[in-house]
C-alpha cells in the first residue's frame, strides 16, 4: 500500500516530514485535514491517531503518529539521501541539531506566534515581547551554528533542516501578515541581522520539489 501521510496546510510538524520527503527525493500522497471542519477531531481520522493531531503516516499495517518517528521510518525505508546520517558522529550531530530546533526553537516559537496567529494579538504586550526576545536569542543561536557550514548539521541538508525551516518560515510569515506588529516587536532587517540564516533559507527554498512542502492554503 503506497504510504499516505496525513497533515494539516500549515501545520509545522506536518512540514517537517514533507521537508523530509523533498530532501530524500521521495513523492507520498498527502492527504490535507481540513483545520477549520475539525477533520483531525473526526472519528476516522482520530481511529489512525487517537490523540487527533497532525502528522501521521499510514503504510499498510504500518501507522505511525510523531513527526520524528516518520522521519526515522523513511529514512529506514528508503535508504537514499538519509536524514540521519551514515555515521554515528553524523547521526549524533544531526540530532543535537534537531533538538535544539524541537525544543527551544519551537517553544519561543509558540509563545511568539500562537498569540499573533489564532488569539488575535494585535498589541505588542509585555508577553509577546519576552518571546520576540527568545526567539531572537535562538535566531543567533542558529546563526552561530551555521558557521562554516551550509546546513544546520554539515554541508546537506538533513532531518535537522528539515525540522528547522519550517519554524523559520512560520516566522516571516508572520512578517508577512502582521508587519506593523512584528516590526514592533523588533523584527526588522533579519536578512542583515541572520545574514547565514539567511541564505541557508533560500538554499533549502532551492532544493528540487521543495514547492511541493509548502503549505498548500498559502496559495489560495
Amino acid at each position: 500500500m503506497e504510504p499516505t501521510i496525513y497533515t494539516i496546510s500549515g501545520s509545522p510538524r506536518g512540514w517537517r516530514v514533507l521537508l523530509g520527503m523533498v530532501i530524500k527525493g521521495l513523492d507520498m500522497k498527502v492527504r490535507y485535514l481540513s483545520l477549520s471542519d475539525d477533520e483531525h477531531k473526526s472519528d476516522s481520522y482520530l481511529e489512525i491517531n487517537p490523540r487527533g493531531r497532525v502528522p501521521s503516516l499510514v503504510a499498510g499495517d504500518v501507522v505511525i503518529t510523531d513527526s520524528l518517528a516518520i522521519l526515522s521510518w523513511l529514512d529506514q525505508q528508503f535508504s537514499e539521501l538519509p536524514l540521519f546520517g551514515s555515521s554515528p558522529e553524523e547521526h549524533a550531530r544531526i540530532w543535537s541539531a534537531t533538538r535544539d530546533a524541537t525544543d527551544k526553537l519551537r517553544d519561543g516559537m509558540n509563545s511568539l506566534l500562537l498569540p499573533i496567529f489564532f488569539k488575535g494579538a494585535e498589541t505588542a504586550n509585555q508577553d509577546l515581547h519576552e518571546a520576540a526576545d527568545t526567539v531572537m536569542y535562538e535566531l543567533q543561536w542558529l546563526e552561530s551554528r551555521l558557521d562554516g557550514q551550509d546546513f544546520m548539521a554539515g554541508d546537506t541538508p538533513t532531518a535537522a533542516d528539515a525540522v528547522t525551516y519550517p519554524e523559520i518560515r512560520i516566522l516571516a510569515r508572520a512578517l508577512e501578515t502582521h508587519p506593523n506588529l512584528m516590526t514592533e516587536l523588533g523584527f526588522v532587517d533579519l536578512d542583515q541581522k541572520f545574514p547565514k540564516g539567511h541564505a541557508w533559507a533560500r538554499r533549502i527554498e532551492g532544493l528540487d520539489g521543495f514547492e511541493k512542502s509548502l503549505p498548500v492554503h498559502w496559495s489560495n
